[in-house]
């Protein structure tokens, strides 16, 4: 039986699992944690100590059909000068529950389009966070760059407070794919951005692009990989289209018979996979790839790289705060999310009051589990020196949690004394995989095609 034909047996043509970018998965957080256990847990950080910082911009103006974030449209800038100084006010109330000392090892502005603020309010934006928490040595200031909308004086405004990385969003060149998911960025205008970003000295670049979409062939993709190729991003995401019309309404602008096949899917990231590693990038977890200088490749040789909520990263803060609306926090002690509805969001940060809905107090073996599945979507293994180190788990237990899924996965899975490791012909079903290590019940609904 050839290996195709091995993974289509053990489902993954038909799976629906996390992308694990946390353990437990924010569909398992709930009301237990809210805006006093929020504070407690920032009071709570080491004084002197380096943290990250992400701050959510729901706004675009144009909503792309393809897109599942938690976004809104908008054709004045109103709404979006409103909500940065509600920003400020949140700014404010984490200011007054920091500990002192505190510096920033990352920041990172996405949404949404965080480039739709006008200048001036980027301005008064960035000088509201440093005045809370300065970048630290060595810090990255990343952010969410929409090509469709960047301009000198918004450029100008994030060099001049350090803008350091930027990340572009690409998804597909063919215009006619563009069309289908209402996405309309040509390769030039795109060239034109890099170039105007590389030009004021940022030198970092992040660039998505996704296979999966409507009518795309290995050909069309090959094509978009190469274009993207030669504007020479440091790191690449390259993401599965997640087509989930009954989350995002705006997909069913997207026909579902226009979609590639699962099968189909798998020959287009292997397509994709092979460009970018014959041009030089070393392939980074599972839909990642990067330059060998760039810091989430160093990451991934020395074993330090870890997964969040944008993906992969060689951050190392062990704290995590999200501003804004449905920005999500890491803590040692937990996750929690903000108000993922605006309007709910400003309500609470006006009345003076974090706007924490929901999130999740680690307890039980969670810590123990998210370690197993972060190092699994980094790593593809699972050290057993480490987990029986760490987490006090004897040999023997892990052997116990080891082998249901040696015996589901077969040759796919390598179990032995150093531990579980998924070689590279496996490697397409780590997601599946570690789904074995969740101890969570899932809503299949509620994730993305395992592929």
């Amino acid at each position: 039986m050839n290996t195709v034909s091995q993974l289509a047996r053990l489902g993954l043509f038909d799976a629906r699992v996390p992308r694990y970018t946390s353990y437990p998965t924010a569909p398992q957080f709930s009301t237990e944690v809210g805006a006093a256990q929020f504070a407690r847990w920032i009071a709570a950080i080491a004084p002197g100590s380096r943290i990250s910082l992400y701050l959510h911009v729901p706004f675009c103006r144009r909503l792309c059909w393809f897109c599942a974030c938690r976004t809104q449209g908008t054709s004045s800038d109103d709404p979006v000068l409103a909500y940065v100084e509600t920003l400020k006010q949140e700014l404010a109330l984490l200011k007054a529950t920091l500990p002192e000392g505190i510096t920033l090892s990352r920041l990172h502005w996405g949404g949404g389009t965080p480039t739709l603020l006008p200048a001036p309010a980027m301005r008064a934006l960035a000088a509201a966070i440093f005045d809370v928490v300065p970048l630290g040595k060595d810090a990255e200031f990343s952010v969410e760059i929409d090509p469709n909308e960047i301009d000198g004086a918004r450029l100008d405004a994030l060099a001049e407070f350090g803008m350091n990385r930027a990340s572009i969003g690409v998804q597909d060149f063919d215009p006619d794919i563009q069309a289908i998911i209402g996405r309309d960025q040509s390769y030039e205008v795109t060239q034109a951005a890099v170039e105007a970003i590389r030009a004021r000295g940022v030198h970092s670049l992040n660039a998505d692009i996704l296979y999966g979409l409507p009518q795309q062939s290995r050909i069309r993709l090959a094509d978009s990989v190469q274009k993207l190729m030669s504007l020479s991003p440091d790191r690449v995401a390259l993401y599965g289209y997640a087509h989930v019309p009954w989350m995002a309404r705006r997909q069913q602008m997207i026909p579902s018979d226009t979609l590639p096949r699962p099968e189909e899917r798998l020959e287009l990231f292997e397509t994709a996979q092979e460009l970018f590693t014959w041009d030089g990038y070393q392939a980074i977890g599972i839909d990642h790839f990067a330059r060998p200088g760039d810091g989430l490749a160093v990451a991934a040789r020395n074993g330090t790289l870890r997964r969040n909520f944008q993906g992969y990263t060689d951050d190392t803060a062990e704290v995590l705060i999200g501003l804004g609306a449905s920005s999500i926090s890491r803590f040692p002690q937990g996750y929690a999310q903000m108000n993922a509805a605006t309007s709910g969001w400003t309500k609470a940060v006006r009345e003076g009051v974090f706007a924490t809905a929901r999130g999740h107090a680690f307890r039980g073996e969670d810590r123990l589990r998210a370690r197993i599945i972060e190092a699994l979507m980094c790593d593809f293994r699972i050290s057993a020196d480490e987990i029986t180190r760490d987490f006090g788990l004897t040999r023997a237990a892990l052997s116990a949690l080891f082998a249901p899924v040696a015996e589901k996965f077969g040759r796919f899975v390598t179990v032995d004394s150093q531990g579980l490791s998924i070689p590279p012909e496996g490697r397409a079903l780590t997601r599946m995989i570690a789904t074995h290590f969740d101890a969570y019940a899932m809503a299949k609904t509620g994730h993305s095609s395992a592929i």
